[in-house]
């Protein structure tokens, strides 16, 4: 049996001392992994106890807030919601219910402030912790996106102080919210951003001075200091605006300026309707054009070729000769033009109308004037409130316009440019410049904003404008203007096949597609003449809107197919 080697004293003394080393070090450890298991358990009961208190406090407001299911005609209450624009003094000590988008929303502490909107119509919604508002509600409100949908019911409340930043006087304390529909967290833009006041334009689509009217000193340095904190602000281009339109919709201005659009529609139907006009409707898709020259949307209809319609000039007119007098329609048009102007646009809505005349074109001219005073006056006596807030987007002077509406002819409007030192052919057509001066020229000398310019040179108008018996190189057309610009193009129409057949040719137009409306003329024809409005180009030059885009809807211009 083979002996162990004896290790040396001082190594065995060494070892010992490691031993304990190792051994204090592992205490420590244990003793250190005791502790934080104490105090994870201690944590533990801690979260327990919170949690139980939590399930043991009472939520007082269960069932009155959260997301509706998906509304699919389920049923059918007979609960009535308000609209926001209705909510006023009368109300005060009711519960009301409203639906609307959360415009704003502000959560701190034991309370919550949100402003509702309806259209271009805000009011202030306040919860505060307590009977009708929980912490788990408040919570609640302070994670609904801005712009959701929401049925609020709520108490109307006079409030202590004015509220200067809604449009509603009073305020509503939230007794349920539900939410309707929730918005996407980020916008494309804050509706706010979108609603700042309009102060530049670019190229002529968003960047372009606004004149604004002589004020008093002390009133035009506060304006100035306004004007400066703006453009420091952020400012949506136009742009951005349109290839998010649905957003853009949503501001006060467009609110207001869509619906004044649609009550220029209306009040354009009343006056007509009232003398003795009635509406038709004409083909859009036609196998010749409207209006001779190149700018038509050219396709294929099966087998033949058609165009999209530039007008429905030739239908009214043969809707006269079909006996009905007197006819308006208001319709899409469509303009193959690559014009990017602020004015421009390749589909737009037309507002015609055409109607027979005894003696005189001036018959329809008249008749016209007074139609164009009933909008105007109209939309100044029926819409005042939507005025004054596209007014705070879109600074314009009031619109002037006398009574009876005024008349020049085309050589005296050529007259008034040639002394302001402008040149001008007196046989061709104005310019925009030239329309623009004359419109001044105008303002200037008769203080008139509308106007309307007659006896246009022939090479500037379609070949179904009848010439002037005086001198045939000048016509029985006209323009009216707003602003400086054209808002209508009329004139007594020809009734003679022949000399329509002659005029034709004359301007370089194939006769065979335009069988059927010349021989229209062939069974008895009435004089006749007629004229046409752009409905956008109204609430544009109307509001001074600086751009042709911001009065309409969905724009089509060379550049923009979608939306």
């Amino acid at each position: 049996m083979q002996d162990q080697a004896v290790q040396p004293p001082e190594q065995v003394a060494e070892g010992e001392q490691k031993s304990k080393k190792q051994l204090q070090r592992e205490k420590k450890e244990a003793e250190k992994a005791q502790k934080k298991q104490e105090h994870q358990k201690a944590q533990n009961a801690q979260e327990q106890q919170q949690q139980q208190q939590q399930v043991q406090e009472e939520d007082n407001c269960v069932g009155r807030y959260g997301d509706l299911n998906l509304i699919q005609s389920q049923e059918r209450t007979n609960r009535k919601w308000i609209k926001v624009g209705d909510v006023d003094q009368t109300l005060v000590n009711q519960v009301i219910l409203v639906r609307a988008r959360i415009h704003n929303s502000r959560v701190k502490g034991k309370l919550a402030f949100l402003v509702l909107r309806e259209n271009y119509n805000t009011i202030q919604v306040v919860a505060e912790k307590g009977e009708f508002a929980s912490a788990k509600m408040l919570k609640f409100i302070s994670g609904i996106p801005l712009e959701s949908v929401v049925d609020i019911e709520a108490l109307v409340k006079q409030p202590n102080k004015e509220i200067l930043s809604c449009t509603q006087k009073v305020e509503l304390e939230i007794r349920s919210i539900k939410v309707v529909s929730r918005s996407l967290p980020m916008l494309p833009f804050q509706i706010e951003d979108a609603s700042r006041r309009i102060t530049d334009f670019e190229d002529g689509v968003q960047e372009m001075k606004q004149e604004e009217p002589q004020i008093k000193q002390d009133k035009q340095e506060k304006q100035d200091k306004q004007d400066k904190n703006e453009k420091q602000q952020i400012q949506v281009m136009l742009k951005t605006r349109l290839d998010n339109r649905v957003i853009d919709l949503r501001t006060p201005a467009k609110q207001a300026i869509f619906r004044v659009q649609s009550g220029i529609g209306l009040l354009f139907r009343e006056f007509l309707v009232e003398n003795g006009f009635i509406e038709i409707h004409t083909p859009k898709l036609i196998g010749g054009t409207s209006e001779g020259g190149t700018n038509v949307f050219k396709l294929k209809y099966f087998n033949q070729d058609a165009c999209l319609a530039q007008s429905p000039q030739l239908y009214k007119q043969m809707c006269l000769m079909a006996d009905y007098d007197r006819v308006f329609e208001v319709a899409p048009v469509f303009r193959a033009e690559n014009s990017n102007t602020h004015r421009h646009q390749c589909e737009f809505i037309s507002m015609d109308i055409e109607m027979v005349i005894k003696e005189h074109f001036t018959e329809l001219l008249d008749l016209m004037g007074d139609l164009c005073i009933y909008m105007f006056k109209g939309i100044e006596k029926r819409y005042q409130k939507e005025i004054e807030i596209i007014s705070q987007q879109f600074p314009f002077e009031p619109f002037k316009i006398p009574e009876p509406v005024l008349k020049l002819t085309f050589e005296e409007g050529v007259k008034m440019l040639h002394e302001a030192g402008v040149n001008q052919d007196p046989n061709d057509d104005l310019d925009t410049t030239n329309e623009k001066t004359l419109g001044k020229l105008v303002r200037e000398k008769y203080g008139t904003d509308f106007y309307i310019l007659h006896r246009y040179p022939k090479k500037a108008r379609p070949f179904y404008t009848m010439p002037c018996h005086d001198d045939p190189n000048y016509t029985l057309s006209y323009d009216f203007f707003m602003r400086g610009e054209e808002i209508v193009s009329g004139a007594q129409r020809v009734h003679d096949p022949e000399l329509l057949i002659k005029q034709i040719k004359e301007k370089g137009i194939a006769v065979e597609p335009l069988k059927d409306y010349i021989d229209s003329f062939r069974y008895g024809a009435f004089p006749h003449g007629g004229c046409a409005f752009g409905l956008e180009r109204v609430a544009f030059l109307y509001f001074n809107l600086k751009n042709i885009r911001n009065a309409c809807m969905f724009p089509r211009d060379p550049v923009r197919l979608f939306p």
